[in-house]
């Protein structure tokens, strides 16, 4: 790993080399929940001051915080209510997709880059790719994570990729997609991890409506992690927060190096149409759920530096740096 990825996995991980992370980057997905909240469609205004007052909770507790650059990372930045503790992290990617539903294709977003995530002062920055290997399109997505992974390491900037699975024909209705769901994580991890990302933000390998059984949850879990070749964590998908907990645990005790938590944390604020009751219910309940899913991940999860290689410094080495 090159120096300053390595600094930035540092700074994204607290003092035991654990990954506890809070996404705030959601965009599309928040409007539709802010506008059953609010009651109403949510204007630019209101989906920063959400990120501004989330982030001003959870920041100086967690890791790191994935934010993204139209509503949230340069805005808390410049409104101070980014904690200084927390490494950052930045979406390279549109929200939602080109492409049919069986045949996602992931963007990146117009105007907006590695370089500039590196200018702005971030640790790293995260791709959500929607993927699933045994479709057409797949060859084209592996292309856009080897083109953004070349970028990000000429900044020497720690790359985080997020594939999100997805039904395909019949698999929708009856429960079938949740049958196949391990198959297409550890699958991908497999493809996708050799080109050149620095963690895997992966999907939980198994459908929580269709398995129940912990020995099958960690045995896919142990699998996923031998198929990945870099360190990696779990995703909360908008699951409910028990169930999120019991999730990231049973990751870690299969070698994840943490967790990324969005929706699992905080969900139930965007029901809150109060600022100020918002703020409260970020302040008390989203910071005891963080505290208690880091500490999870704290006493379970493998290091990420037990995965990537440190860089080799030998005497001069600045000169052809």
């Amino acid at each position: 790993m090159r120096l300053g990825k390595y600094r930035g996995m540092q700074r994204m991980s607290n003092e035991r080399g654990c990954l506890s992370m809070c996404a705030l980057d959601h965009r599309g997905s928040l409007q539709k929940m802010l506008k059953e909240g609010l009651g109403r469609e949510p204007g630019y205004q209101d989906m920063v001051d959400f990120k501004f007052d989330i982030c001003r909770a959870l920041s100086p507790h967690c890791s790191a915080v994935l934010l993204d650059p139209v509503y949230g990372a340069a805005q808390a930045i410049a409104a101070n209510v980014f904690s200084g503790k927390a490494g950052l992290l930045v979406s390279l990617e549109e929200t939602g997709y080109e492409g049919s539903g069986e045949a996602r294709l992931s963007r990146s977003l117009e105007g907006w880059n590695a370089e500039k995530v590196r200018r702005m002062g971030a640790d790293g920055a995260k791709l959500l790719l929607y993927y699933r290997p045994d479709v057409a399109v797949a060859a084209r997505q592996r292309a856009l994570v080897t083109e953004l992974a070349a970028r990000c390491d000429e900044q020497e900037l720690a790359f985080v990729v997020e594939p999100v699975g997805y039904a395909v024909g019949d698999e929708a209705a009856g429960g079938r997609y949740g049958q196949v769901k391990p198959e297409i994580v550890i699958r991908t991890a497999e493809e996708l991890t050799p080109l050149g990302i620095d963690i895997l933000k992966a999907e939980f390998p198994t459908d929580s409506k269709t398995e129940k059984d912990e020995s099958k949850m960690l045995e896919y879990c142990k699998r996923l992690d031998g198929a990945s070749r870099v360190p990696w964590i779990i995703l909360s998908g908008g699951v409910d927060f028990r169930l999120f907990v019991r999730q990231v645990e049973i990751a870690c005790r299969a070698g994840a190096s943490g967790f990324l938590g969005g929706r699992a944390l905080w969900q139930e604020a965007t029901s809150i149409a109060s600022r100020e009751q918002r703020q409260e219910f970020f302040q008390t309940t989203v910071v005891d759920r963080l505290r208690l899913a880091m500490a999870v991940a704290d006493a379970y999860a493998t290091p990420w530096y037990k995965r990537a290689e440190a860089p080799a410094i030998v005497d001069g080495w600045y000169r052809s740096y």
